[in-house]
């Protein structure tokens, strides 16, 4: 204080008064800051354009619900709803359980090469989605595929593979081969992970093993069979490159996902606003599903 009048604290001199209290949101700052940037902003930006009728580029018009009631009469976002949902109940009901069965017989050393079962199992997943697709595409032609070569050479009639009958079932053993192989290393790691103290103690009270598969082995691969459950019901309605690549979403929208659509209405038809409008049910849906699956697997129970 000088002739008392008090002198503004220097910069430099709050610096050194609060350092140890700034500098720790100092170094996280980064990540907020690319949160903000990356992923909050475009959050908040593809609610307000899922209410309005904008092209991408030019004036926009406020529509309020009016592209969410949209929805609900486009027949084409409810057919590609209902086959994003055979694919969802496809990859839990079929993938998962060839996933578990394989990582069961690997534990079990019925498979005796074990890493080199694990390595062939995940290049599927390792491998380009274009060459893969197109390796497929030769294979279910109709007239020199592989597929229907086999058909043939055991006496079976041809199918047309990507027909509007069969071409969402092509799809779901294209992902089945390319995410079997994923799914079954997260069982696996699950499997190695329960104490064999447990079967010994099952063998000893004369447990077989369908009852140790039942009532050991499942309820202990209860969190890992939740976060498989999870992510393959996330990544099924996100579904995307194989639906577009193998059919583009035909014949007559047959193999259509709400991802392919979403691509479709947005930078096709640039309807950018009808297209955040379905980007925003899907991650509804997304969320409810998982809700769902945390409430049936019981992840909300206390211990």
């Amino acid at each position: 204080m000088m002739n008392g009048i008090s002198r503004p604290e220097s910069t430099v001199g709050l610096w050194y008064r609060y350092q140890r209290r700034l500098a720790p949101y100092i170094f996280i700052s980064p990540f907020y800051i690319l949160f903000v940037v990356f992923a909050l902003g475009p959050l908040i930006a593809a609610f307000y354009f899922s209410m309005v009728k904008w092209a991408g580029t030019g004036p926009m018009t406020f529509l309020g619900a009016g592209n969410y009631l949209e929805l609900f009469e486009d027949r084409i976002f409810l057919k590609s709803l209902g086959n994003t949902t055979y694919y969802a109940i496809g990859s839990v009901f079929v993938i998962l359980p060839l996933a578990l069965l394989l990582a069961l017989m690997i534990n079990a050393a019925v498979v005796r090469v074990k890493s080199l079962f694990r390595v062939a199992f995940i290049m599927p997943l390792l491998t380009s989605t274009v060459a893969a697709t197109i390796m497929f595409l030769l294979m279910f032609e109709h007239q020199y595929g592989l597929f229907n070569a086999v058909l043939d050479a055991i006496g079976l009639t041809p199918l047309k593979w990507l027909d509007e009958e069969l071409v969402k079932l092509s799809v779901l053993l294209v992902a089945a081969w390319r995410y079997t192989g994923l799914n079954m290393l997260y069982f696996l790691a699950g499997l190695q992970s329960i104490p064999p103290d447990v079967y010994e103690a099952a063998a000893v009270d004369g447990a077989g093993r369908w009852t140790t598969f039942w009532l050991i082995t499942l309820p202990l691969l209860r969190p890992v069979s939740l976060f498989v459950v999870v992510i393959t019901i996330i990544g099924s309605f996100q579904f995307f490159a194989e639906p577009l690549l193998l059919a583009g979403g035909g014949p007559n929208n047959a193999s259509l996902t709400i991802a392919n659509y979403l691509y479709r209405v947005g930078f096709q038809f640039l309807r950018m606003g009808y297209a955040s409008a379905i980007g925003y049910v899907l991650a509804f849906i997304i969320f409810i599903l998982t809700l769902l699956q945390l409430k049936l697997f019981g992840a909300f129970e206390r211990t």
